[in-house]
Parts: structure tokens; C-alpha cells; sequence
């Protein structure tokens, strides 16, 4: 009696449909290939996302660009994001300015700055 089961009829306890699908075929379906990228453009008025997404796209759009100044600023003056914060620069931050500095001096003296 080991085998058989009083509970429920054979057809719950057979794989037939719950087998998994294995992990080879899953990286090769279709679903990873679709898209296109900038498939979704912010101003398109078909586009069916709600306002609420679309200010949240902008607000996001906006503090990119806020990052991307900062960046910007960061690259010729590593102090300069902790000044604009009301921050005093970190060690690190003036050691890099000296750096900088320094290096510059060196390509003026070789005329290429």
C-alpha cells in the first residue's frame, strides 16, 4: 500500500504541466530580445503612462542634468561639490586639487596647455 494514495486523483500528483522549463531555454526566448532601446520617447502623446509618470520622468530628466553639472564641475575642480554644498573639502578632494595643479603647471612648462 506504500504507493498508492487515497487522497486525491492520480492526475494532481503527475508533472504533466508544472514542470519547470529549464534555464537554457529561458535565456534564449524571444522576451530577451524584444525592445528597442528609446522605444519609449517622454513626449510621445500616444504614450499611454499616466501624468503622474510622465512628471516623474521630467523630475528625474531634471535631476540628471543637476548631476551631470555636477560631474562636470567635479572634474575641474575636485573641490568645487563640497563648496557648493556648504561643505569643506574632504582631504582627498584637496589632495586631488594640488594634483591637478601641479600637473597642469607641468603641461604649461611643455607647452602643450
Amino acid at each position: 500500500m506504500s504507493g498508492q494514495s487515497s487522497v486525491g486523483q492520480g492526475s494532481v500528483y503527475e508533472a504533466g504541466d508544472q514542470r519547470n522549463v529549464k534555464n537554457d531555454d529561458l535565456k534564449t526566448a524571444d522576451r530577451y530580445n524584444e525592445g528597442v532601446s528609446n522605444s519609449h520617447k517622454p513626449n510621445d502623446s500616444k504614450d499611454e503612462r499616466s501624468i503622474a509618470n510622465r512628471l516623474a520622468n521630467e523630475s528625474q530628466r531634471n535631476e540628471e542634468d543637476s548631476l551631470n553639472k555636477e560631474a562636470k564641475l567635479a572634474k575641474e575642480d575636485p573641490t568645487a561639490p563640497a563648496r557648493l554644498h556648504g561643505n569643506e573639502p574632504s582631504k582627498g578632494a584637496k589632495i586631488d586639487a594640488e594634483i591637478q595643479a601641479e600637473e597642469e603647471e607641468i603641461l604649461k612648462k611643455k607647452g602643450i596647455k
